[in-house]
């Protein structure tokens, strides 16, 4: 912030009142003195604790150049931040504190500057007054970056070394290091070549609106991502693949003759085609991919970590469909920027992953055409945005699919193997419990039953959603199959059902699964048992081996034994311990 303060002030693009109003903020009377991150951190928070947290754009002009600054914050908490801010970029400056070298995050937002596609990177030096200027230290920071500078896909990478805080080598050329010969920053946003990082070959118009006003009147509205479009030009429209061609091209003053990126504009066609929001107008002989399995490049930006076992909705141009993620091929190590194995992404990561979407996308590899190649996952569940996604090339992506590609691939749908949409995790936040069977293992006559739907009843006082699983029929297939679906549904499933030989209880446990088998031995007294059901046979009974839980209902009473139970899900983390 204070850098681009200085940028600002000495380029003269700062207005009077705002100087100012800075200089009273300050303290401060004398030009020298000015806190220049004032000028971007307007936050309360942002002054109270010196960093920056929100995107503050700014704008300036040189007689070469207009400029619009991203000013995005550098601490780690704040990736997300930084990824908003430089998704539109066509240079990136990356601060480095001459005193601190190389930081994680500093190679950390290089290298998400390189995924999403800025040609060129700055790289500032900051606080040399500090370090005395010494070329070494410099030299040292530069030579460190450049080691990493493979992992990297800028055209170029140009090194600065400079003091924000007095203005060297920002605007003007500085004394103080004299063994520096190349540009001021200034003088390099000036010259550093601007290439416009918009696609302008490939047309694709996502739909966003029909237009109704009247019966005479169709139109289809959206936004030119890419490319540009004329009256009379054939198109395709994805997913029908129905072709007709453009009758005129509307702008809020009246008809013209051509619309090109990034114009909004209304379409209509000669042909009446059911349209609706989500489908994509394209050229036929240049066709976008089609295809639900996607790989991409992905920054997770939420506290919530990527969950595996539930859905997201993928928010791509206009259109949101449902996706899975299948596979994490890596997460990219911060500190050395290798690919390290993992199978989830946490806040902050970046990482490479597949994804499964519910119905085609119309997209292009990010590295062609950002504006089809990008996309954010969204949490259904709190509609908070998790993750940033670039499409990386796919299999067909070196030459557009045909339309028969297209076609087959749109109808495909019914070959996808869906799975829930909600996740284990999500099931035990919204209920605050854990899919468990407690399984209740014990003599006849030992009170299994009576302790069954005790525990049922302690449960639901405790507003949590338990079930005591009553066969229809003597089989325990039949018992085990409704206490899996119970357990997989989030839900405590309580089964008291005959389970005497250790055979059935590890059929039991290899169905409903290990980690979700919670085993009670009710060890009541055999003599006991015998008394109150003197016509069962107790022959075929085998002792369980490694219960989680051994109760004895002649030795404690079954409230006794309820609470024991429940204290004992609460400490292996079945049950939150708040709701108890």
């Amino acid at each position: 912030s204070t850098l681009i303060g200085r940028l600002l002030h000495d380029s003269n693009n700062v207005y009077t009142d705002h100087l100012e109003a800075v200089k009273r903020i300050s303290g401060s009377t004398e030009a020298g003195e000015i806190d220049f991150s004032l000028f971007t951190d307007g936050l309360k928070a942002e002054r109270e604790q010196g960093i920056t947290i929100d995107v503050a754009y700014r704008y300036f002009a040189t007689s070469k150049r207009k400029y619009i600054v991203a000013d995005t914050p550098g601490h780690v908490q704040y990736t997300r931040n930084m990824v908003t801010g430089a998704s539109t970029a066509n240079v990136a400056v990356i601060l480095i504190d001459a005193r601190l070298g190389v930081l994680e995050q500093s190679k950390r937002h290089a290298y998400i500057a390189s995924l999403l596609g800025i040609p060129h990177l700055a790289v500032a030096i900051n606080k040399m007054d500090l370090m005395d200027y010494r070329q070494e230290v410099f030299t040292d920071i530069e030579n460190t970056l450049n080691s990493f500078s493979k992992k990297f896909n800028f055209q170029s990478i140009q090194y600065f070394p400079v003091s924000a805080l007095c203005g060297d080598n920002v605007v003007t050329r500085s004394e103080a290091t004299p063994w520096y010969e190349g540009p001021t920053l200034l003088e390099y946003l000036e010259t550093v070549p601007s290439t416009d990082a918009r696609n302008t070959q490939d047309w694709r118009f996502p739909v966003q609106y029909v237009l109704r006003p009247n019966l005479d009147y169709r139109g289809f509205a959206g936004s030119v991502i890419s490319g540009h479009v004329s009256a009379g030009d054939a198109v395709v429209v994805l997913p029908s693949a129905k072709k007709t061609r453009i009758k005129a091209v509307d702008v809020y003053e009246g008809e013209v003759s051509q619309a090109t990126v990034p114009q909004s504009v209304t379409l209509r066609l000669e042909d009446e085609i059911d349209i609706s929001r989500g489908d994509m107008l394209v050229h036929p002989g240049n066709l976008p991919e089609v295809n639900r399995k996607l790989r991409a490049h992905m920054v997770w930006m939420h506290e919530r970590g990527l969950d595996r076992d539930k859905t997201y909705v993928l928010k791509h141009t206009t259109q949101s469909v449902r996706v899975q993620i299948d596979t994490v091929h890596y997460a990219v190590d911060p500190d050395s920027l290798e690919e390290k194995s993992s199978d989830t992404l946490q806040l902050n990561d970046i990482g490479s992953v597949s994804l499964t979407c519910h119905r085609p996308i119309y997209y292009d590899a990010y590295t062609r055409n950002r504006a089809t190649g990008s996309f954010i996952l969204i949490d259904s569940l709190d509609n908070s945005t998790v993750a940033a996604g670039m499409i990386q090339a796919g299999s067909n992506t070196a030459t557009s699919q045909d339309l028969d590609a297209v076609l087959r691939e749109v109808r495909a749908g019914s070959g996808l193997e869906l799975k829930s949409q909600v996740s284990v995790r999500e099931r035990r936040e919204r209920m605050g419990q854990r899919g468990v069977t407690v399984w209740l293992t014990g003599l006849p006559g030992s009170g299994r039953w009576a302790l069954a739907y005790a525990l049922e009843r302690r449960l639901f006082d405790l507003e949590h959603t338990a079930h005591v699983i009553v066969p229809s029929y003597e089989n325990l297939e039949a018992i085990t199959t409704a206490a899996k679906a119970c357990t997989d549904a989030g839900l405590i499933a309580i089964c008291a059902f005959p389970s005497y030989q250790r055979a059935e209880r590890e059929e039991v446990r290899q169905r409903i699964g290990t980690s979700q088998l919670f085993e009670v031995f009710v060890d009541t007294d055999p003599a006991l048992c015998r008394e109150r059901r003197p016509n069962a046979s107790t022959d075929t009974f085998e002792t369980p081996q490694n219960p989680a839980l051994t109760v004895a209902l002649d030795r404690m009473r079954v409230p006794e034994a309820v609470r024991l139970i429940v204290d004992t899900l609460i400490n292996e983390g079945w049950l939150l311990e708040d709701d108890a």
